[in-house]
């Protein structure tokens, strides 16, 4: 795989900036339309309409700031970073280097993602002023993967994808299909669907039911990793299985397993 061979007729560091929005939209829409699917649904239609303390027009607002706040942030990362970027360019022409990369971005942003995360909810003013607003999704839906409070954006999405580019050494090519399979598996892990066949599902143990589990209040002590691995929640203690059991009235719920021990 060359991706020097490529021609998209823009920039790089445009797509790299733009593609994982459109992404994050079109993929979110494609669960949006099979909400519907009740068999599949980790909790119920009614519960998403109720449960949930804000609004989903709040909830477009508030991810199109949060993906503004990346596009000018990304820009301004590109543009310093530019003079390094041919070079990587030229070193990354093999799958073997490509896949390093992928895999040590994923180990720093999981690692960021983790203890800030973390810190969010052990530190009563920051979780009571900024990250309760993303819990304000008791039922996590797909577009609303990204509603945050647009510090905690800056924070753990916005500065741990800075670093995971820059501590991997892509180039803003490499970064598009990154930063788009990120934006794929994050949306992903909020969906609320349990679909058949998912391959998210048979790959990563990080997935839509154990995000949820974290969503609800007897998890909000665990299962804090995101987006890709459980490693760290395992090692600190955090880890919280979980078993799917059909939901009266139909579909899937997930709860803890039966063999979770409390703290």
């Amino acid at each position: 795989m060359d991706l020097r061979a490529m021609d998209f007729g823009v920039s790089d560091e445009l797509l790299g900036t733009f593609v994982p929005v459109l992404v994050y939209w079109v993929y979110s829409g494609m669960y949006a339309l099979l909400g519907g699917f009740e068999n599949y649904r980790l909790h119920s239609k009614e519960d998403e309409e109720t449960k949930n303390l804000v609004s989903k027009g709040t909830v477009v607002k508030g991810v199109l700031l949060q993906q503004a706040v990346q596009a000018v942030v990304a820009t301004i990362l590109f543009a310093v970073t530019g003079n390094d970027n041919d070079a990587a360019m030229v070193q990354q022409s093999s799958i073997i280097v490509l896949l390093r990369q992928f895999v040590v971005a994923m180990l720093v942003l999981d690692t960021w993602q983790y203890f800030m995360h973390r810190y969010m909810h052990q530190n009563k003013f920051l979780y009571r002023h900024i990250h309760s607003q993303h819990h304000k999704l008791v039922v996590p839906y797909a577009f609303g993967a990204l509603y945050n409070h647009p510090l905690e954006g800056l924070i753990l999405d916005t500065i741990g994808g800075a670093l995971s580019f820059l501590l991997s050494g892509m180039s803003p090519r490499a970064s598009i299909f990154f930063f788009s399979f990120a934006t794929i598996k994050t949306v992903d892990d909020h969906c609320g669907l349990w679909l058949p066949g998912n391959l998210f599902h048979i790959f990563f143990r990080n997935n839509s039911a154990y995000h949820d589990i974290h969503h609800q209040l007897y998890g909000n002590k665990y299962n804090f990793s995101q987006p890709f691995f459980v490693t760290w929640d395992r090692i600190l203690g955090t880890y919280m299985p979980y078993s799917l059991e059909k939901r009266a009235g139909g579909g899937l719920e997930a709860r803890p397993s039966k063999d979770c021990k409390d703290d």
